[in-house]
């Protein structure tokens, strides 16, 4: 299989589309190293090769993405896949970057010299914010980090999940807590 004949070859290009085995084996064999170079301008190891892996799974599980390409040049649109994911992998990890640089900034409850004992009327604030704009899903969060007063280490291992999804997980509950505060029904 060349690059660009079969490609624009109606039934290759069918074939292609219907994920027939035998021509995403012939493209995987002939295309694996074009595409981890153009994913290791963007990455280094293990990342780059993790984002070859996940073009050549899109291939073979995505019949949308397959039909994506609709002929020409196959090299240059695993290529352009491949940078493209390599990208976007690297600014995933700019905006967990900045979202753990904002919390760093942020004073943090258990940096506090001593806390004073809860008044009734937190406890009930603490309730009300809890029961009417908390989120479930971040309810585990906000009790380790906020009312169990974790670090981000310990409140992520207790939890089972990665410091990352904690810390984006700590400033949406940071920033709802904040204008729950603030607005005058909560007074």
């Amino acid at each position: 299989m060349s690059d660009d004949a079969p490609a624009g070859d109606g039934p290759w290009l069918a074939r292609f589309h219907a994920g027939e085995a035998s021509v995403l084996n012939a493209c995987y064999r002939e295309h694996f190293d074009a595409v981890y170079r153009s994913a290791s301008r963007v990455l280094s190891g293990v990342d780059a090769e993790t984002v070859v892996h996940d073009v050549f799974l899109r291939l073979v599980s995505d019949e949308a993405v397959r039909r994506s390409f609709q002929g020409g040049s196959l090299a240059a649109w695993l290529n352009t896949l491949a940078r493209n994911l390599a990208v976007d992998v690297v600014r995933r990890r700019q905006r967990e970057r900045t979202a753990l640089d904002r919390l760093a900034e942020e004073p943090r409850f258990d940096e506090e010299p001593s806390a004073p004992e809860p008044s009734l009327d937190a406890i009930l604030l603490l309730e009300r914010f809890r029961r009417e704009r908390l989120p479930p899903k971040w309810a585990p969060v906000f009790e380790a980090r906020f009312v169990r007063q974790l670090s981000q280490r310990e409140a992520a291992a207790a939890l089972g999940i990665r410091r990352t999804t904690l810390a984006y997980q700590e400033l949406r509950v940071r920033q709802l807590l904040k204008k729950f505060l603030l607005s005058p029904e909560a007074r």
